[in-house]
Order: C-alpha cells, then sequence, then structure tokens
C-alpha cells in the first residue's frame, strides 16, 4: 500500500501540471486571438462608413431571420449584401501613390496677392495609375482631385490656389489620398504630410519716414546709465587700465598731472508708440477694421525699416491686470505675422486705460499714433493723448473706409480721417514736405 502510494502521487501531479499548461496555452490563445480580434475592429472602424456598418447589419439580420424562418428572399437580399461588402474592400488595396509632398511655395502674402500650393505625387506601382481622389483641407474647406494616370515612376505636379481674399493664418493640409468603393461602404484615408501655414498679411503702403514733420531725435534721450563712449558729457574722471585712450583729456590731465579721461551719459534713441484699438464698438463693420489693421501695420512697417525703436501695442481684456497687449517687432514678418491674429474684441479695454498702461510700461516715446474706426468720438482720442507723458507727439487716426481724407487739430491733438489706405500715404507725406 505504501509502494502504490508512492507511485500515484507523482502520476497525479503530473497530469495536474499538463493540465495547468494546457490551461496557461488557452489563455494565451484566447488572449491573443482577442487582440487580433481587436486590431481587426479598430482597422474596420477606420475604414468601414456609417453607410457600411448599416449594409453589414442589415445583410446578418437578413441571414439570421432567412435561415431561421426558412425565406429564402431574406437569404438572398443577406448574400447579396454580404457580397457587396466583401467586393467593396477590393477598392482598399494598394495606396495609389508612394509618395505625396505639400509645400506652400510662399508662406507669407498680402491680402488679395496670389498664394498657392504645391502638391507631388509619385506612382509606386508597377502599372498605370490613376483616379485616385487627393484632398487638402484649405482652411475651413476641402478641396478634392482626381490625380490623372501616370505610369511607373511617373510624378504628379498639382498647384492648387489659395484665396487670400481677407487676413488671417490659413492652416494647409495634411494632404491625403482617400480610395472608397462607388457605394460608400468603405473609404480609407492616407495621410502624407503635415500641415503648412499661409500668414495672409495686412496689405500695406509705403510711406514717409515718420519722424519727418513730428519730431527730430537724432541724439536719443540721455539716461542715468554711465558710459565711456557716447554723445552727452557728463564729467570726467581718472584714468584706469583699460580706458581708451582716445577719449583722455589732455588739458585736465596737464592741470592734475594724473590722466584724466572723459565719461558720457548713456543715451537711447525714443521709441514710436503704435496703439491699435481693438474695441468692437468702435468699428462699423468689418472693413472699417481691416483699414484701420492695415494702417498700423504700415506705420510699424515703416519704423522698422527706419531702424526706429517700435512698440506696437494692442488693447487688452477689460478688468484684466495689464489692459494692454505688446506685438513681437523685431522684424517685418513677425511684426505682420501676429497682426494676422488680431481681432476686435467684444470687452476691450477702453483707450485711455490702454494709453495709460502702455505710457507705465513703456519709456523713451516721443512719437506716438492712436488708431481706430469712424464710431469712436474724438474725446476718447484726446484722453488717451492726455495719458501718455508730456512732450510726447499724439496723432489720432480714425478709419471710415470710402470716407472723406481729413485733417483736425482738437486741443493739440492732431486727427486724421482716412477712408483709403493711400490718405494716410498722401499726409504723411504733405507732412514731410511741410517740415
Amino acid at each position: 500500500m505504501n509502494f502504490q502510494t508512492r507511485t500515484t502521487i507523482p502520476e497525479e501531479a503530473a497530469r495536474q501540471g499538463l493540465l495547468a499548461a494546457l490551461i496557461a496555452r488557452l489563455v494565451g490563445v484566447v488572449r491573443h486571438a482577442a487582440g487580433v480580434v481587436r486590431d481587426a475592429t479598430a482597422a474596420a472602424r477606420q475604414v468601414v462608413t456609417p453607410a457600411g456598418w448599416g449594409i453589414v447589419a442589415a445583410a446578418a439580420v437578413a441571414l439570421c431571420v432567412g435561415y431561421a424562418f426558412g425565406w429564402a428572399e431574406l437569404v438572398v437580399i443577406g448574400w447579396g449584401l454580404g457580397i457587396a461588402a466583401g467586393a467593396a474592400a477590393l477598392w482598399l488595396i494598394g495606396t495609389g501613390a508612394s509618395k505625396v509632398t505639400l509645400s506652400v511655395p510662399t508662406p507669407r502674402v498680402a491680402v488679395g496677392e496670389p498664394a498657392e500650393a504645391r502638391l507631388v505625387a509619385e506612382n509606386p506601382g508597377h502599372r498605370r495609375f490613376g483616379g485616385v481622389q487627393l484632398e487638402l483641407p484649405v482652411g475651413d474647406r476641402v478641396v478634392e482631385r482626381v490625380l490623372p494616370a501616370f505610369p511607373r515612376g511617373g510624378v504628379v505636379d498639382e498647384r492648387l490656389r489659395i484665396p487670400t481674399e481677407r487676413r488671417g493664418v490659413i492652416p494647409v493640409g495634411p494632404a491625403r489620398t482617400v480610395r472608397a468603393d462607388p457605394l460608400g461602404i468603405v473609404r480609407r484615408e492616407i495621410v502624407w504630410s503635415d500641415t503648412a501655414l499661409l500668414h495672409v498679411h495686412p496689405r500695406t503702403v509705403p510711406i514717409a519716414a515718420l519722424s519727418t514733420g513730428f519730431v527730430r531725435d537724432l541724439e536719443g534721450t540721455p539716461t542715468r546709465d554711465l558710459t565711456s563712449s557716447d554723445i552727452a558729457f557728463h564729467a570726467l574722471r581718472e584714468y584706469v587700465p583699460g580706458d581708451d585712450r582716445r577719449h583722455i583729456h589732455w588739458r585736465s590731465s596737464a592741470k592734475t598731472g594724473t590722466f584724466m579721461v572723459r565719461q558720457y551719459e548713456e543715451t537711447r534713441r525714443s521709441r514710436l508708440l503704435v496703439l491699435l484699438d481693438l474695441d468692437e464698438s468702435a468699428y462699423v463693420d468689418d472693413d472699417e477694421f481691416e483699414l484701420a489693421v492695415s494702417t498700423a501695420a504700415s506705420l510699424g512697417a515703416r519704423a522698422i525699416r527706419d531702424a526706429r525703436s517700435l512698440a506696437f501695442v494692442t488693447s487688452g481684456e477689460a478688468g484684466d491686470r495689464a489692459p494692454v497687449r505688446e506685438l513681437a517687432s523685431v522684424s517685418r514678418d513677425r511684426l505682420l505675422d501676429a497682426l494676422c491674429l488680431v481681432e476686435r474684441r467684444p470687452r476691450a479695454a477702453a483707450l485711455p486705460d490702454v494709453a495709460r498702461a502702455a505710457s507705465e510700461s513703456l519709456s523713451a516715446v516721443s512719437l506716438a499714433f492712436v488708431v481706430t474706426g469712424s464710431a469712436k468720438p474724438v474725446t476718447p482720442l484726446r484722453a488717451a493723448a492726455a495719458r501718455l507723458p508730456a512732450g510726447v507727439e499724439t496723432v489720432g487716426v480714425r478709419c471710415a473706409p470710402e470716407g472723406e481724407a481729413t485733417v483736425r487739430h482738437v486741443g493739440g491733438l492732431a486727427v486724421f480721417g482716412i477712408g483709403y489706405l493711400e490718405d494716410l500715404q498722401a499726409m504723411l507725406a504733405r507732412a514731410a514736405a511741410v517740415a
């Protein structure tokens, strides 16, 4: 009995180990099958359209009901729908192109200037290929093209026009090819490129130099920072090793018996301020606001061209701690890129508050332009000019499309009324000629 017990226990343990191995293998197979089903379901969701799912469901219901109740008609309908769904899958074979390249040759244009996107498609197969639908999102719309047939190794170069009627940033792409069956059961999209951005800048006009006729600040404004080389003389001090010998004051050195060098106050060029009012109530319509943006952009672009120190600010939100927003103005393109995104605000800060905040955050402003719409009275313009530091020459610009060009002087404030962008050009040219 003891011998039988000793031989039975190992056999039972072996059977249990084999059973555990079979269970583990079965669990692995089930998990793998579940993963395959999950991947297949995810892939099917990407290519099967809502109409396709409806056809598949209708086929399954027709077959089940037809075989259950012996309805031959439903069986035929079910198999017909199933065959149609299977045949639709054949349309997904192939990609239609081995490479599709998207580019925007000119990424920055002004309003109304021509712009286009370029698409280059290459044939991947061993046969002539064509009929593939190409889709390119451009802003809020989708441009569709059908690639013509081209042989292996061939290239199709498509150029698509991009509308530039309005200022803004237009996303172009990504470019994608679409393969779909005629019944709309399946649809597969292949994305070939990233999204490119087209900046549509506000229209600008060349204007006269902004300092001419308003302010002359060639020497700049002295500061309390001391330097060894500048224009504004401050004092003399003893020579220390490393000083430039060209700044030695020989007459004082002869009197004191010690080398003395000149010390200067560092000077900085004064700054031009352009303030664009974003108050929605200041403008009658969108065209008036666009004229104001173009006016401010022309002033900023001229200042950058003249290498002047420029501060370009817009209205912030009412109630914010900083009711002013400063735009990047290190280059003309950076400024115009920022102006592509500027829009009117329903709760913009009041113009005098914006001017006050700008004067507190900016220094050495000598000339300021305040640009607004025709619905803004002159009183807020005067209040904004009063909030700027004393001695700042302020010019208000009120825009009214197709209005009459006027120049008014109200309490020391010059107010330009312009109906066309060229009116600003003429007014500043006249001021330069008078000066």
